[in-house]
């Protein structure tokens, strides 16, 4: 579906310039896979498409977001050639650079090129209060959303599963709902908690921790301390206090969400989409909370396992980031 739709967008292109169309003659296309809708990774995308699509007639490029089931997916959708860009969390960029871990069987991806970083994503568990779930060790014998195949969140749960000494049968029931539909599972107990990586302040938790009676649970303990010395795309993180409504803080650790491309996409491609971004960066911090905290000189290495595509590295120049 991916490949017909790249192809019905460029048949549009060539017909509208064939016919002497507004459009601009050359204009050409960059689509971005993401995530769920509830997500903080699809309203990323969304205003990254913005701010390349303000400035579409002069650079002849118009960009579109994909609602993808996460990283794996848009990791494998950029090294086809489907997607040009994806929004993939810093451990699976690490592995998939490198081709370990759960992308061993299809081997490295050594095309894979960074472009730039963008917020740090906690593990967020949200679990109902009447279970009882403080801290992570409290999941043991509860109904628990893992993730659903091909996301993120799944992987780094299969990655954390193994880092406690847990095994699958150690929860009551091990579920595999898109993060979309955990709410809704969470406030008609049918599970107990959910987890996920997301950067906050996420519409998805915040729906629910005011629709339901619902608590965030801590992340901590020497295991977990273990992991993150053990891992460079790890580090220790908070849900600061009173981002949700009556909240304490939170500990926890997690990743950075990170913008990937292939060496295949062409450099004006990625130049144009980081001057978009990184040129206006004021501009771009308004569009979500979630980049309120945003420094060019820290998204330009945070999280980062593959080489700067070619286009990065011109627009980095000319903004004075990097000699």
């Amino acid at each position: 579906m991916r490949g017909l739709f790249l192809a019905a967008a460029c048949a549009v292109v060539v017909a509208v310039a064939a016919a002497g169309g507004p459009a601009h003659a050359e204009q050409k296309f960059i689509s971005i896979g993401t995530g769920g809708v509830n997500g903080v990774y699809y309203p990323t995308g969304g205003a990254i498409c913005r701010r390349v699509n303000e400035a579409r007639k002069e650079h002849g490029f118009r960009c579109w977001v994909e609602a993808t089931n996460g990283s794996i997916d848009n990791v494998e959708a950029v090294r086809s050639g489907d997607l040009h860009f994806g929004v993939v969390q810093s451990d699976l960029q690490f592995h998939a650079y490198r081709g370990s871990a759960g992308f061993a069987e299809k081997g490295a991806f050594g095309d894979m090129r960074s472009v730039f970083s963008i917020y740090p994503e906690p593990v967020t568990i949200v679990a109902r209060r009447d279970a009882d779930v403080e801290t992570i060790g409290d999941l043991k014998g509860k109904r628990l959303s893992i993730g659903n195949p091909g996301s993120g969140a799944r992987s780094t749960w299969e990655v954390l599963e193994r880092a406690l000494g847990w095994k699958r049968s150690d929860l009551k029931k091990a579920l595999e709902l898109p993060a979309t539909d955990t709410g809704d599972a969470l406030c008609d107990n049918e599970i107990d908690a959910y987890f996920w990586l997301v950067g906050h302040p996420s519409a998805l938790t915040e729906e629910t921790l005011t629709s339901c009676d619902a608590n965030l649970v801590q992340v901590t303990g020497s295991k977990i301390d273990a992991l993150v010395a053990e891992n460079p795309f790890y580090r220790k993180s908070s849900i600061i206090a009173g981002m949700y409504t009556n909240m304490e803080a939170v500990a926890t650790f997690g990743v950075s969400a990170t913008i990937v491309t292939s060496s295949a996409v062409p450099e004006d491609a990625v130049y144009t989409l980081v001057k978009a971004v990184v040129g206006d960066i004021k501009a771009f911090r308004l569009l979500h909370p979630a980049f309120t905290g945003l420094d060019p000189a820290q998204m330009i290495k945070e999280g980062l396992t593959a080489p700067l595509h070619d286009g990065a590295l011109k627009a980095y120049r000319e903004l004075g980031l990097l000699e």
